[in-house]
């Protein structure tokens, strides 16, 4: 993997966890030579992954849609600074630049950037490895919820392991680069739909 989009929340909450967590997954990965794609801000825990990313002499590429960017919320000491005009296109930029996905913890577009990882994977739309970092137990949740659709018969069974899940970004990166894609809906049977 040469290049890793990572999702994490533009904002700093008041438990410092989660923007020291974000700093060391940037350094971590420019010190494995992976390189981050990400949201493009300067604030919050986007803002500690590319400055630790950066500082350990990583590779940074920003994409941010232009309304956020002229609210000044733009990281200028990225590699290379995308600006886009919607956010769909921002979504489709950290697929297409990148080799996999790791959301760290966020909140609302963090997850809108999750599900549609997932979900176009389910698809076939790409068959590349979505992980989620549960550090400090903060997916707990949302990892139950994803077994109770499956329960439920609303993930088929052989979309159950997209979403690769550790409480290290190390063992994280250690499953997904053993990742196997999955069967996709597009190569799925009508009957086994």
């Amino acid at each position: 993997m040469k290049r890793l989009a990572v999702y994490c929340g533009s904002a700093s909450p008041p438990d410092t966890r989660f923007v020291e967590l974000a700093r060391e997954v940037g350094t971590l990965l420019a010190r494995r030579g992976i390189g981050v794609v990400y949201g493009g801000g300067k604030v919050g825990l986007m803002g500690a992954l590319a400055d630790g990313a950066l500082a350990a002499g990583g590779e940074v590429i920003g994409v941010i849609p232009d309304a956020l960017e002229g609210h000044e919320l733009s990281h200028h000491g990225c590699t290379e600074l995308h600006v886009v005009e919607t956010m769909h296109q921002r979504k489709q930029a950290f697929t297409d630049l990148s080799d996999g996905f790791v959301t760290l913890p966020g909140g609302v577009g963090t997850m809108d950037e999750l599900w549609e990882a997932v979900s176009w994977a389910q698809l076939g739309y790409h068959r590349k490895p979505v992980g989620l970092l549960n550090a400090f137990g903060y997916y707990d949740g949302l990892l139950a919820f994803n077994r109770e659709m499956a329960k439920a018969g609303f993930v088929r069974e052989a979309h159950r392991g997209i979403i690769l899940d550790a409480d290290t970004i190390e063992g994280l990166l250690d499953k997904m680069a053993s990742y196997t894609p999955i069967t996709t809906v597009l190569q799925m049977r009508r009957e086994d739909l």
